[in-house]
């Protein structure tokens, strides 16, 4: 895809989605980054019902790194894989308090150096936390509709991540993840998406395969 198809992706996006941003809710940098963690294999809706219970009763990341790991399992226990999910929380914690002085860092280098830190979460944090971006987060919805609208060929999500970034402008890196999984969660889904009624049916070259008699 070419750099004025891209640019009418993210314009017709922009107009259908105007407030698109991550669903999470968090007042801090720690809390963006726990929720994160938490959201993997997990709905945005249901990591929501767990950390409100969760940013009451821990209110400062010291209280995390000191956090009894059994306990907290349990705490956060219906999101899912929440043995593994615990302990990178508490270890992030210790390791922020003791090399960081309490404070998330702000760099993707130091951020992917955190148990249960990846490309992705680090990329959700750096935007909303800090308004910096220095990648695009690729969740499944990203992967699904940037490889519908040939964006990208690849499986791997940094090497998805690489491709998109030499698509787009700086700028729109951090809000474009959230175009397009307001788009995935709304019209292209990921069994019957609804070609009929998406904005850009017109420049979509996939949707031959779900509507074989129609014209792109």
């Amino acid at each position: 895809m070419d750099k004025k198809k891209i640019n009418t992706v993210v314009n017709l996006l922009t107009r259908e989605y105007p407030h698109a941003k991550v669903a999470l809710h968090y007042s801090n940098a720690w809390e963006m980054l726990v929720a994160t963690i938490l959201s993997a294999q997990c709905t945005d809706a249901r990591v929501n019902m767990v950390t409100a219970f969760l940013f009451k009763k821990y209110k400062r990341i010291e209280e995390y790194a000191s956090a009894n790991l059994r306990t907290f399992e349990q705490d956060i226990r219906s999101t899912g894989f929440y043995r593994n999910k615990a302990k990178n929380i508490i270890g992030a914690a210790q390791i922020i308090v003791k090399k960081f002085a309490g404070k998330v860092p702000d760099s993707m280098q130091e951020l992917i150096k955190l148990p249960g830190v990846a490309r992705k979460t680090a990329n959700v944090v750096l935007y909303n936390a800090f308004s910096k971006s220095e990648g695009i987060a690729v969740d499944t919805h990203v992967r699904r509709i940037s490889q519908r609208l040939g964006l990208t060929k690849r499986q791997d999500p940094d090497k998805i991540e690489q491709d998109l970034m030499a698509l787009l402008s700086v700028k729109e890196w951090g809000r474009f993840s959230y175009l397009l999984i307001e788009h995935g969660r709304t019209v292209c889904l990921a069994q019957k998406p609804k070609c009929l009624v998406c904005v850009l049916q017109d420049i979509c070259p996939a949707k031959n395969n779900f509507f074989p008699n129609s014209k792109t």
